[in-house]
């Protein structure tokens, strides 16, 4: 049975036609009838389908011949790469889609990368050739190079009507070999997992060895938590119950577990009556990029905004988050996250799935803060940062990235390493019109708007992977924003010294658009300690209060409007400015 199981992924750069790649793999193996068929069927999510990407991995199993082929579809975007390298433990081989018309991007050469260090069997494919912009040769030629193969033997296919997909089919059964097993005892690796209000936590498990029977008692190792698998089966690409799961397969677990902290992703099951006794090395600790504050509209929703993202942890184990107050939005978490799309998407689930109403604040990175008594201690945010006269020194997260861009933008994309205060590492050429650029930079300067930069600079056919690298010492202060003479710590954040006028102003003018005019004048002011740097002024709203008059003498209207002029003044003493949500999110999409 083993000898006939293959299981593989599909790696890609996002709309590079992934999704619609494992449709046809459903279609042609019939595993899902032509009447149920739909575009990204596998993108079980209303976001993935809004947005047009894959957020999740999502297992489906299918047959082809007498072979059985477990697939797991994966993301493309950047953000979501802990996805891919989850998909990646759990199969022996990887389908690289690669566009015909675009030619290697650089999300293409991260996710190679980690197939190659995973060492999986990677079968290379060339999509869209049926667009009258394909260029087949020149993009076999940029995968052979890349990969060290003949570039003759790279396939050709068009997901969209099937050409070519069959005979991928037999390519994965020949070239993916089937799952290594051992005798020893029962161990599944936790890839994913979900949780249903109803039936409690269901785990996404590849088995290594042994089986699991329904109705066995298991237990999750690292937790060292006890369950029932209540239900066995696999995705195809809804759960289907089987008696057992067989050595090798991908399939679920449906278990009584009530409390997410018992199941994590990277957890290993084995069976309690014969445990084994190592577990299996599961995966290494996501690092988060980004972080921003979420608060709850109302504090009565602070609990329920606890109990949803634990929910959520669960389904996406990239997410870390940390309780928190502020004396201006109250309770609220502190919450990593890998992108600023992955912010966004995560911001979504919370107020759809939980319907809940949310504040964020703008995003910022970590710093490693020296202080002058020798001490180091690690900042999140500018509010948290000591008095200037107590910091040695202030270390910045950078990242190594690379870009993949048209031999003609390589001027504007050097141009836009070095405003973003980085550096060049290296230039390499994939072919004569196509290059690869190595850089070194800060992430708080990447994670603002140096991708959109990017996109225009390069009439959107540059494209940018990045990882964490290390912290760098750098000459950082913090800018404060004040709202009505108070200071507002979600708006605060730590720049570079160099560019604090420019953030200072730019954030100033933001805030006099996106902030609601109130009953009184409110100042707008950026400060570095006690020196402004920039400043703003909404105008009051004023009400006719004149209105009601209809002739007399005119020291009426005066008498009226001084009296309005003594109250608006009054209300700025002891007025508060009412910050919409929306505000913090605005300030995050206009860069």
């Amino acid at each position: 049975m083993t000898a006939n199981i293959r299981n593989y992924c599909i790696i890609a750069h996002i709309d590079h036609g992934k999704s619609t790649l494992a449709d046809r793999f459903l279609e042609i193996t019939g595993a899902v009838a032509s009447r149920d068929m739909k575009a990204q069927l596998l993108d079980t999510m209303e976001l993935e389908r809004e947005k047009g990407i894959t957020i999740k991995l999502q297992p489906a199993r299918m047959h082809w011949k007498e072979y059985e082929l477990n697939l797991i579809d994966t993301p493309g975007h950047v953000d979501f790469s802990y996805e891919v390298s989850r998909s990646l433990e759990a199969v022996e081989g990887a389908i690289l889609v690669v566009d015909a018309s675009q030619g290697i991007q650089a999300q293409t050469l991260a996710n190679v990368y980690m197939a190659i260090e995973a060492g999986l069997t990677i079968i290379p494919v060339m999509n869209k050739i049926d667009l009258p912009a394909a260029e087949p040769e020149r993009v076999a030629q940029e995968i052979g190079s890349l990969l060290g193969v003949d570039p003759a033997s790279i396939g050709s296919i068009s997901a969209k009507t099937g050409e070519g997909v069959p005979e991928l089919l037999d390519r994965i059964v020949a070239e993916v070999p089937a799952p290594a097993i051992d005798d020893g005892p029962t161990r599944g690796l936790i890839f994913d997992s979900v949780f249903d209000g109803y039936r409690g936590v269901i785990l996404y498990v590849r088995l290594m060895s042994g089986t699991i029977p329904k109705n066995a008692e298991i237990t999750l190792m690292q937790s060292d938590s006890e369950s029932l698998a209540l239900e066995v089966g696999h995705l195809a690409p809804v759960r289907e119950e089987d008696d057992k799961l067989e050595p090798g397969q991908i399939g679920f677990i449906t278990t009584n577990i009530k409390s997410v902290q018992f199941a994590r992703v990277g957890d290993t099951v084995t069976l309690t009556s014969r445990p084994a006794e190592t577990p299996l090395p599961g995966y290494k600790k996501v690092q988060p990029l980004i972080f921003a504050s979420f608060y709850p509209t109302s504090q009565e929703e602070y609990p329920k905004l606890k109990d949803s993202l634990e929910k959520l942890a669960l389904n996406d184990a990239s997410l870390s988050y940390l309780p928190e107050t502020s004396a201006a939005l109250g309770f609220g978490v502190r919450i990593g996250f890998l992108g600023l799309l992955h912010l966004e998407i995560i911001k979504e689930r919370l107020e759809r799935e939980f319907d809940l109403d949310l504040i964020v604040t703008s995003p910022s990175v970590s710093y490693e803060v020296m202080r002058t008594n020798g001490e180091k201690e690690m900042i999140e945010q500018a509010s948290a940062l000591p008095d200037q006269s107590q910091i040695a020194t202030i270390a910045e997260p950078w990242v190594k990235g690379e870009i993949v861009t048209p031999s003609d933008y390589i001027g504007a994309v050097l141009g836009l390493i070095v405003e973003a205060r980085g550096k060049q590492t290296k230039l390499e050429y994939l072919d004569p019109t196509r290059a690869v650029v190595g850089f070194e930079a800060p992430l708080a300067e990447i994670i603002t708007d140096f991708y959109d930069a990017l996109k225009s600079q390069s009439s959107g056919f540059a494209s940018l992977t990045y990882d964490w690298d290390r912290y760098e010492v750098g000459d950082l202060v913090r800018v404060d924003i004040l709202l009505g003479g108070e200071r507002v710590d979600s708006l605060g954040a730590i720049v570079a010294r160099t560019k604090a006028d420019n953030y200072g102003r730019a954030i100033c003018e933001k805030l006099k658009d996106l902030i609601p005019r109130q009953n009184f004048e409110i100042a707008v002011q950026a400060a570095i300690g006690s020196k402004f740097i920039a400043r703003e002024t909404i105008k009051a709203l004023r009400k006719d209060v004149t209105a009601k008059l209809y002739g007399g003498d005119v020291s009426r209207k005066k008498k009226l409007l001084q009296k309005q002029k003594k109250g608006k003044a009054r209300m700025k003493q002891i007025g508060k400015v009412s910050i919409p949500s929306s505000v913090f999110m605005d300030l995050i999409k206009r860069g």
